[in-house]
C-alpha cells in the first residue's frame, strides 16, 4: 500500500513567495541596480558618448549650446533690467539706499531657507544611508531565504512509502520548514516596511533638493543685483569723493603702526581726515533726542535718505539684528583659550554669507588689521563703536554713514581670522565687538530676541 502524504510545507513555500517576499526581492533587485547605475553612471555616459553616433553628439551639442545662450540671454535680460531699475533712481540717495536694504535683506532671508534646507537633508540623508547600511547586511541572507521558498514552492512533494524512515523524515521536514518559514515572514515584512520607508525618504530628499536647488539660484540672482546697487552706491560716492582711494591707503598706512584694536581707533580719528570728520559728526549728531516717553523714535527708520542714526545707540538695545546668518561658538566674556576672556562675539557663517551693519554709524576704518582680517569699525555716536571683522571683501569706505541693515561686507569661504577666535579654521567666522569709549562691553543686551524686533531701515 502506498500512502501520499502532503506536507504542511508545500502549502506554506506555494503562499511565501506571493507575500511581502516577492516585493522584498524586487525591492531589493531596484536598490541593487539604482546602486550600480549610481556607481556606473559617469563611465557608462561616457562610453556612450564614445558610442552614439554623430547625429546623436550634434543634437546633444546642440541642445547644451541651446541651454547656454537661454542662460546668457537671461543673464543680459537681469543686467539690462538692474540698469534701468538703477537709472530711475538716479541721484536720490535715499531710494538707492532702500534698495540696498531691502535687497540684503532678501539675501539673507533667503540664506536662512538654504540653511533650514540643508538642516532638514542632514537627518534624511543619514536614515537613508542607514537603511542602505541595513539592507546591504542582509542582503545574502535575503537571497537565500528567498531561493529556500522558491524551491519549496515549485519542488513536487515525494510519494512516501509507508517506511517509517520515510514518514519520519518528511515530517521532520515539514515541521522545520513550518517553524521557520513564518520567522523569515515577519523579517520580510520588516524589510519591506524597511523599503517603504526609503522609498519616501527618497521622494523627501528629491523634494528638498529642488527646493534648495531654486533657492540657491534665487540666491544668485540676488547677489547679482546686490553687487550691481552696491557698485551704483560707491561710484555716485566715488564722484563726490575724489580723495577715498588716498584716504583707504593713509588708514591702511595708520593701521600698520599701531598694534591693538583700541590704538587703531584712537589714531584714526585723531590722524585720519576722512575717519575725523565722521567722528566730529557723530559726537554732533549720534545722540538724537528719545521721545518724551523714553522710547527711541522707531519711526524715524523709515527715513532711508537720513544721515544720522535714527536712534541712539544706547537706546537699541534688543533692537539690534546680527550683521550675518549664523551659529555663534563663542560669547563675550568665555574663556579665550589663552587665559584672558572673550572682548567680542565669534559667528559661524556660511561661505559667501552676506554681512550687514547692524546699527546706524560712520565708517572710520574698512581694510585689513593684523590677524583680524578685513575690518571695519563704525562710530555709531555717544561714545560706542562697533567692530566687524573676519569678512573677506568690504564694501564701504571710510568717512561714509551706513544704515543698519545695509549691505557692507561678504564672507570669504574659509576662516579670515586667527585661530584664537575661529573654533573651526575651515568656516567662515565673523568677530563682533562693542566698545564705549574705548573700553570692550558686552554685546548681548543690544541684539534682538526675534525678527520682529530687529532694526531696519
Amino acid at each position: 500500500m502506498i500512502l501520499s502524504l502532503r506536507p504542511p510545507h508545500r502549502d506554506i513555500g506555494r503562499r511565501a513567495p506571493s507575500l511581502p517576499t516577492l516585493l522584498l526581492s524586487a525591492g531589493l533587485a531596484g536598490i541593487g541596480v539604482e546602486s550600480a547605475k549610481a556607481q556606473t553612471a559617469p563611465a557608462a555616459s561616457q562610453q556612450q558618448e564614445a558610442a552614439a553616433p554623430p547625429t546623436d553628439l550634434i543634437r546633444q551639442r546642440e541642445q547644451e549650446l541651446q541651454a547656454a545662450r537661454e542662460q546668457q540671454q537671461k543673464a543680459a535680460e537681469l543686467q539690462a533690467k538692474l540698469k534701468a531699475d538703477i537709472a530711475a533712481i538716479g541721484q536720490d540717495r535715499g531710494k538707492l539706499n532702500q534698495q540696498l536694504i531691502d535687497i540684503a535683506a532678501r539675501v539673507r532671508g533667503v540664506e536662512t531657507k538654504i540653511d533650514d534646507a540643508e538642516g532638514r537633508l542632514r537627518p534624511l540623508d543619514a536614515r537613508e544611508r542607514e537603511i542602505r547600511a541595513s539592507l546591504d547586511s542582509r542582503r545574502g541572507e535575503i537571497a537565500e531565504v528567498l531561493a529556500a521558498l522558491q524551491r519549496a514552492g515549485r519542488r513536487a512533494p515525494p510519494a512516501l512509502l509507508v517506511r517509517p524512515e520515510d514518514a519520519l523524515q518528511s515530517l521532520r521536514t515539514a515541521m522545520l520548514l513550518g517553524s521557520v518559514v513564518p520567522d523569515m515572514r515577519a523579517r520580510a515584512e520588516k524589510l519591506v516596511g524597511d523599503l517603504s520607508e526609503l522609498v519616501n525618504l527618497r521622494k523627501a530628499i528629491s523634494t528638498e533638493r529642488d527646493q534648495l536647488a531654486l533657492d540657491r539660484d534665487k540666491l544668485k540672482e540676488e547677489q547679482t543685483r546686490l553687487t550691481s546697487f552696491t557698485g551704483e552706491r560707491q561710484r555716485q560716492l566715488t564722484a563726490v569723493e575724489k580723495d577715498i582711494d588716498a584716504e583707504n591707503a593713509r588708514a591702511i598706512a595708520l593701521a600698520r603702526q599701531v598694534d591693538s584694536l583700541q590704538g587703531l581707533v584712537a589714531k584714526m580719528e585723531q590722524e585720519s581726515k576722512a575717519a575725523a570728520k565722521a567722528t566730529q559728526t557723530a559726537n554732533l549728531q549720534g545722540a538724537p533726542a528719545d521721545l518724551a516717553n523714553g522710547k527711541p523714535n522707531v519711526e524715524a527708520l523709515k527715513n532711508a535718505g537720513r544721515m544720522a542714526p535714527a536712534i541712539a545707540f544706547a537706546s537699541a538695545k534688543g533692537m539690534l539684528a546680527l550683521p550675518v546668518n549664523g551659529i555663534r561658538l563663542r560669547n563675550y566674556g568665555v574663556a579665550d583659550g589663552v587665559g584672558g576672556a572673550e572682548k567680542g562675539m565669534s559667528v559661524a557663517t556660511r561661505a559667501g554669507a552676506q554681512v550687514t551693519t547692524p546699527c546706524d554709524g560712520w565708517v572710520v576704518y574698512s581694510g585689513p588689521f593684523r590677524s583680524y582680517g578685513q575690518l571695519l569699525i563704525l562710530n555709531a555716536g555717544g561714545g560706542y563703536h562697533v567692530l566687524i571683522a573676519g569678512m573677506e571683501r568690504i564694501s564701504v569706505n571710510i568717512g561714509q554713514f551706513v544704515l543698519a541693515g545695509e549691505p557692507i561686507a561678504v564672507m570669504g569661504s574659509t576662516s579670515r581670522m586667527a585661530s584664537v577666535f575661529a573654533a573651526n579654521a575651515s568656516q567662515p567666522v565673523l568677530y563682533i565687538e562693542f566698545r564705549k569709549d574705548g573700553t570692550p562691553i558686552d554685546p548681548g543686551p543690544w541684539w534682538a530676541a526675534n525678527e520682529g524686533e530687529k532694526v531696519r531701515g
